[in-house]
């Protein structure tokens, strides 16, 4: 059983470049399997990870994950990230996400179960995973359920529902004129061709 006393909230970071239907799906799912409160939406201002790659601008992600999320009451988006200088660290992220709240929450940090593999290279990642319960996300196809836990990593793994569709195949999709009507939300897709986003 779950403390009903404390508030339970997914934190789900990423770029959002764009947000697409899976992320929506992730985090409803999660919400539903693991008994959230809220997940918190958090685009990444400064995403070291992907400094090789263009990234579109922290403003105009920012714009479509709010687009994305809409008026669901289960969703919300945090800007803690984007407010941040420097480079985007999930330690600093959930540290900023429980800062926004007057009242105790129990934070769970919402990651696909591949990302595991690295999360001993996470900056002070020791640190981070005293803060927060992770719920991994087990694509279709690729199941896991084993993870290093020496460092004191505590894990949920649960399984995604069949939503095959990335925020790389969406950009490479409308930079070839391919309709990504059902793979993004009404609103987002709109915010892209007014932009002219993904183009060039």
């Amino acid at each position: 059983m779950y403390d009903q006393s404390v508030r339970r909230v997914g934190v789900f970071g990423g770029t959002f470049d764009p947000p697409h239907l899976g992320h929506l799906v992730a985090a409803s799912e999660a919400a539903f399997r693991c008994g959230l409160d809220e997940v918190v939406f958090v685009p990444a201002g400064d995403p070291w990870q992907k400094h090789h790659l263009k990234v579109t601008d922290a403003a105009g992600r920012l714009a479509m994950t709010r687009l994305a999320v809409g008026s669901d009451p289960l969703f919300r988006v945090s800007t803690c990230d984007i407010d941040r200088d420097g480079p985007t660290y999930a330690v600093d992220t959930v540290a900023d996400v429980r800062a926004e709240y007057d009242h105790e929450v129990d934070l769970h940090f919402i990651i696909g179960a591949d990302s595991l593999e690295n999360l001993h290279t996470w900056h002070r990642v020791e640190e981070l995973c005293k803060a927060v319960k992770f719920i991994a996300l087990n694509r279709p196809g690729h199941s896991r359920r084993d993870v290093d836990t020496s460092f004191g990593v505590e894990v949920e793994f649960i399984d995604m529902p069949a939503v095959d569709v990335s925020s790389t195949e969406c950009r490479q999709r409308v930079r070839d004129g391919e309709p990504v009507r059902y793979l993004l939300t009404g609103p987002v897709g709109e915010y892209i061709v007014e932009r002219g986003l993904y183009r060039g």
